[in-house]
């Protein structure tokens, strides 16, 4: 009996089991969503196909070779946040798996990394096969991360096929959350093979990929393999992008016999047809990157020298003609070698990682963008108070409020500044009666988010949160979140690269920097921090104020009867807080 027993609970056990593969599933086929879903792309709609990198209304004006290419979805990529523990990609391409010198991994495979709250990339290892149908299964992964319930991904789509259909499967209690195409304006390349990502072993390996998590910034790639030769018709669609930046890195298909006749009408046809479009918006042109066999071909050397000295003669003639906008990547500075390439043309993972390393260097000096060696000087976004906010979200309202309401006076800061009061609507504040109160007819805005650091604020004003309008005054108050990661000099050195980029975006307004103020258990520190932020924060239109003496008891703690937590003030602290920067703000912020 007892060993019938037994069977018969193994039995009803296996009856009642299904294997991994098949659990119930939710699905998510990103071409049919009501929303824009599918990042990288240079335009809202108008496609032939769902991953099309040109619209339907381009096979009629490009050659075909072109257009055949660009049915290829090079630089496409899906985002989405989840708490799942296994996604599966299933999907059908339309050409050939792989090529000879490039590994089906690259040429139709697809690649997912992760951001963690800091903002730092990770990467995931998926289990993949190729057959009619291909599929990878990312398994046993972290769904969640500290406090917050979900992560975000970036799934980048295969570099060399055509997807002509997709399904990313989780779990039936997995949460889900799309994220639509970023209103930014993206980094848009024009190029050969090397920009669509020939040989990259993996889609987020290309050299753009990189280029564009390294920046974190959208990237358009219209990179055309053998096909990137500036023509007109190509550069017409290239125009109807609302760019930040224009890359044309085309050298490498622009070799001929007659170059030396030709190829520098080419080049500037190209900047005058983009710059009559989109004047203004800098153009970057890129030399040819060299092959690795050209020491022992003297002709390819040849070929490489006169293209790319053609390139700089052209430049340097329109530059000293007033022609502005105008930058040049030189094969130096990419810095490919013998071991950085698979067939003497086409990079490796190693070229790529040289170009997107030379790219970025490029690309912030274009920008502006300042960056150090210490991670209060490296712009980065975070997700750490995600169940309270999206951050990425409030950075868009920034973007929206300042852009109709041109405010005159800024606050930037953290938590303390955010859940104070004021527009964009924090969803709860502390500090309302005061804000109305001293800052209610100063058309403010409030550009405080929870759990900033120097490094995000940082990230926020080097993607437009200062751009668009002209202040009159700003102050802001960072720092106390850095505290339990940074030194004291460390934090020095990234409010002194904060500020400078503060100043580069708002050279005619005033700035008042508010010390750190004093919080429960640091007080000793911070009063020494201060003065130390105090001496970077003087010169011209520049201040610093230290509010800790409001906060403090006679035994130099704080007064918690003003603190919420400890950290944030209540109504009675944020009145203190307001009456003295009151008497700081300019009378005249309307």
């Amino acid at each position: 009996m007892k060993r019938y027993l037994i069977s018969m609970v193994m039995i009803m056990a296996l009856t009642n089991f299904k294997p991994a593969s098949a659990q119930e599933k939710k699905t998510w086929n990103p071409a049919a969503d009501s929303l824009q879903v599918i990042h990288g792309r240079g335009w809202s709609n108008g496609y032939k196909n769902s991953y099309d990198r040109l619209p339907a209304a381009a096979e009629q004006k490009v050659r075909t070779a072109v257009w055949n290419l660009a049915e290829n979805s090079a630089g496409l990529n899906l985002r989405f946040k989840t708490d799942a523990e296994e996604i599966v990609v299933k999907f059908t391409v339309k050409g050939a798996l792989q090529m000879p010198h490039m590994p089906a991994t690259g040429v139709s495979g697809v690649d997912l990394y992760v951001k963690d709250i800091n903002g730092k990339w990770l990467w995931c290892a998926g289990k993949f096969a190729f057959g009619d149908t291909i599929q990878y299964r990312f398994s046993n992964i972290l769904g969640k991360e500290g406090q917050v319930k979900d992560r975000e991904y970036r799934l980048y789509l295969p570099l060399y096929n055509s997807v002509k259909w997709m399904e990313i499967g989780l779990p039936k209690e997995a949460s889900l959350t799309k994220i639509p195409v970023q209103q930014e304006k993206p980094i848009v390349v024009y190029g050969t093979s090397i920009a669509q990502g020939a040989c990259a072993t993996r889609p987020g390996l290309a050299w753009t990929s990189i280029t564009g998590r390294k920046l974190d910034r959208p990237m358009v790639n219209l990179g055309f393999s053998g096909n990137g030769k500036l023509e007109p018709e190509l550069l017409d669609y290239l125009t109807q992008i609302d760019a930040s930046l224009y890359v044309l890195d085309c050298l490498p298909n622009l070799i001929s016999k007659d170059m030396n006749t030709t190829l520098s009408k080419k080049i500037v046809n190209a900047i005058r047809q983009i710059q009559q479009k989109r004047p203004g918006v800098p153009i970057l042109l890129t030399e040819h990157d060299g092959f690795a066999e050209a020491e022992m071909q003297p002709i390819r050397k040849r070929e490489i020298e006169t293209i790319n000295g053609i390139l700089r003669n052209t430049l340097d003639s329109l530059t000293n003609i007033g022609v502005k906008n105008l930058y040049l990547l030189s094969k130096t500075a990419i810095g490919q070698d013998i071991e950085s390439m698979v067939d003497g043309v086409h990079p490796n993972d190693i070229g790529m990682m040289n170009y997107a390393s030379a790219y970025e260097k490029k690309i912030k000096s274009i920008f502006k963008e300042a960056e150090g060696n210490v991670s209060t000087t490296i712009p980065v976004t975070q997700r750490r108070d995600a169940n309270t906010y999206d951050w990425e979200t409030r950075h868009n309202q920034v973007l929206a409020y300042t852009a109709a309401h041109q405010p005159k006076l800024v606050f930037i800061g953290n938590s303390i500044t955010h859940y104070w009061g004021g527009q964009p609507a924090a969803p709860h504040v502390n500090g309302k009666d005061s804000w109305a109160k001293y800052f209610g007819n100063k058309n403010a805005v409030n550009m405080g988010f929870g759990w900033d650091r120097i490094e995000n604020v940082l990230w926020r004003v080097n993607h437009g949160e200062l751009d668009g309008f002209s202040a009159q005054q700003i102050v802001l108050m960072i720092g106390t979140n850095n505290l339990e990661f940074n030194t004291d000099e460390e934090i020095i050195q990234g409010l002194k690269m904060l500020l400078k980029t503060m100043r580069d975006k708002q050279p005619d307004a005033k700035i008042l920097v508010v010390g750190i103020l004093p919080r429960k258990g640091m007080e000793m520190r911070i009063g020494k921090l201060n003065p130390l932020i105090a001496k970077i924060a003087a010169g011209k239109d520049l201040k610093f104020i230290n509010a800790s003496a409001v906060f403090l008891n006679p035994q130099k703690r704080i007064d918690e009867s003003l603190f919420s937590d400890g950290l944030h003030p209540n109504e009675r602290g944020y009145e203190r807080l307001g009456k003295i920067l009151a008497l700081e703000i300019d009378p005249s912020t309307r």
